[in-house]
């Protein structure tokens, strides 16, 4: 699906109009937050900033969570659109990120979108931060959900206005604007055709997503924002509890974490009908559950499985039954 972007956008930033954003955030803010500029970079904390946090005491469900940004986007007539497809095979293998939605418009520099609005993701990547034993950080995932909102946009004070309504729908799932903060770099970036500049989010002391300015380096006038952060991320910023029971819930006695990731991601590959090969996006499932440890599959992976399965078909109905995606596991680990 291609989505049309609007005609008469504004000038993009090839004149140096980075400059305003200070200006721009400002302006969408108000008088609620402080500013701190210094040595090309910027900082935007809220006066209120330092009071205590105190996290619910009842831990919202997973259909709960999407339910609630689903509503906060769109009260802001933000609506859901459906997810790209798992597999990519263009620059990179899989889905990596909800921005490739917008490839079109900042690559090629055609006024289109594959997707436009808010899109719950799901995403496999490989960068997450790891301990020195291998295993990842607590945070850290091989597959979750990139919660984004992507859209072209007509010029840059809109840039501000989103981050604005991502504080208002922040405040729908609990959090409150005191607690959250923004920071970057004012000068641009520039990888290949797309240039941006990109301020990252927290919550207290917890990164939990950035918000990016983007353009078509040959053509400014195509604009775009792309929103992110995870939606498994974003729930441990709301609860501050265990991360490994956060994500795996009961399942975290039956495996090693490495395991318990693996089988998470290979459980959304196959179910995607990304089956193991020799290269390719197949090559991902075989090494992903290359690194399942055995001895944890010996009596089968269909709980493990089938609680996976069940997270995943949140956002949109696989194509391979769950039976068939423990069976598959199973087969390429010969157990």
């Amino acid at each position: 699906m291609l989505t049309s972007t609007p005609k008469g956008l504004a000038s993009g930033l090839s004149d140096g109009s980075e400059g305003r954003l200070p200006t721009v955030l400002r302006q969408a803010l108000g008088i609620h937050w402080d500013f701190t500029i210094s040595d090309g970079r910027i900082m935007v904390e809220h006066v209120h900033r330092g009071s205590p946090y105190h996290p619910p005491r009842r831990s919202p469900s997973w259909e709960e969570l999407l339910e609630g940004l689903k509503a906060g986007f769109a009260a802001q007539g933000v609506p859901q659109d459906t997810c790209l497809p798992l597999r990519w095979g263009r620059e990179t293998e899989l889905t990596i990120s909800a921005v490739q939605a917008l490839d079109p418009l900042l690559k090629d520099g055609r006024p289109l979108t594959y997707r436009s609005g808010f899109l719950p993701q799901p995403v496999v990547r490989f960068t997450g931060q790891r301990d020195a034993s291998g295993d990842l950080r607590d945070g850290f995932l091989t597959s979750f959900v990139n919660v984004s909102r992507i859209q072209q946009i007509q010029g840059m004070d809109e840039y501000g206005e989103i981050l604005d309504g991502w504080l208002s729908v922040l405040s729908r799932l609990g959090f409150h604007a005191r607690h959250v903060s923004a920071r970057g770099k004012l000068a641009t970036w520039r990888r290949g055709q797309v240039a941006g500049v990109t301020l990252h989010f927290s919550h207290l002391d917890m990164p939990i997503g950035d918000i990016v300015l983007l353009w078509n380096v040959d053509n400014p006038r195509l604009m775009a924002v792309d929103l992110g952060t995870g939606l498994e991320r974003l729930a441990w910023a709301r609860t501050r509890s265990d991360w490994l029971d956060l994500i795996f819930g009961k399942s975290v006695p039956l495996a090693c974490p490495r395991t318990l990731d693996a089988i998470r991601t290979a459980t959304l590959l196959l179910a995607h009908g990304i089956r193991p090969a020799a290269r390719g996006a197949g090559g991902i499932t075989r090494r992903v559950i290359g690194s399942v440890d055995p001895g944890s599959a010996r009596l089968g992976v269909s709980a493990l499985v089938r609680a996976s399965y069940r997270y995943w078909r949140l956002f949109g109905e696989p194509e391979v039954p769950w039976p068939a995606v423990a069976v598959a596991i199973e087969e390429e680990l010969g157990v």
